[in-house]
C-alpha cells in the first residue's frame, strides 16, 4: 500500500482513536451493543462483511467480501455522492475487532475512520467510531458545521444499525 494513493498523511493514525493531526477535526462516538460474546461476534462479523453499512443504506462496493488492509471499498450515500477509501488497518482479536479506512482521490473529505467494537471485562460489547477529516472538495467546505453534524449523526446511526444486528437472536440475560 502506498501512501501516495492516499489524500491525507499520518496513514493508519486512526488506530489510536484519540487522535488527531493539526487542521483536521476529530469525531468519536461511543454506543452500547449489548452484553456477551456473541454479541460480540455478530458485531464484528457484520462489521467486516460491510452488512452495518448496508443496513444503513449506504451503497458499498468493495473489493473483497470483508474489510482488510489494502482493500478498497467505494461508499456512495444518497445515490450521489461516490466516497473512494481503502482500508488502512485491521484485527481481530480477543476483545478488539476493528478497521479504518482512509480517503482516496474523489472523495469528498480528507482523512480516516475506524470503526471498533470492544469487549469489556464485564462482557459489555461497544462500538466506537472515530475519525479526523478535513473537506476536501468544495460542498464539503460550503456545507461546513453542518457536514460535521452530518458526520456525527451517520456514527450514531452506525451504533444503532450495529445494535440491531449485534443482538439479533441474542436472549436477554
Amino acid at each position: 500500500m502506498s501512501s501516495a494513493d492516499f489524500t491525507y498523511d499520518h496513514v493508519g493514525a486512526s488506530r489510536d482513536p484519540d487522535y488527531c493531526p493539526p487542521g483536521y477535526h476529530h469525531l468519536r462516538e461511543r454506543t452500547r451493543l449489548g452484553e456477551g460474546e456473541q454479541v460480540f461476534r455478530q458485531a464484528a462479523d457484520a462489521l467486516f462483511g460491510f452488512e452495518m453499512h448496508r443496513e444503513m443504506g449506504v451503497g458499498i462496493d468493495a473489493s473483497a467480501e470483508r474489510a482488510a488492509v489494502d482493500v478498497d471499498v467505494t461508499v456512495t450515500l444518497a445515490g450521489l455522492v461516490k466516497a473512494p477509501c481503502r482500508v488502512v488497518w485491521a484485527a481481530e482479536e480477543y476483545r478488539e475487532a476493528g478497521w479504518a479506512y482512509g480517503t482516496l482521490s474523489g472523495h469528498p473529505e480528507s482523512g480516516e475512520e475506524a470503526f471498533v467494537v470492544h469487549r469489556t471485562g464485564d462482557g459489555t460489547v461497544w462500538l466506537t467510531v472515530s475519525a479526523f477529516s478535513r473537506p476536501a472538495s468544495w460542498y464539503a467546505r460550503a456545507g461546513g458545521p453542518a457536514t460535521r453534524s452530518l458526520q456525527h449523526a451517520y456514527a450514531r446511526r452506525a451504533g444503532k444499525t450495529l445494535r440491531r444486528l449485534a443482538t439479533r437472536g441474542v436472549e436477554e440475560a
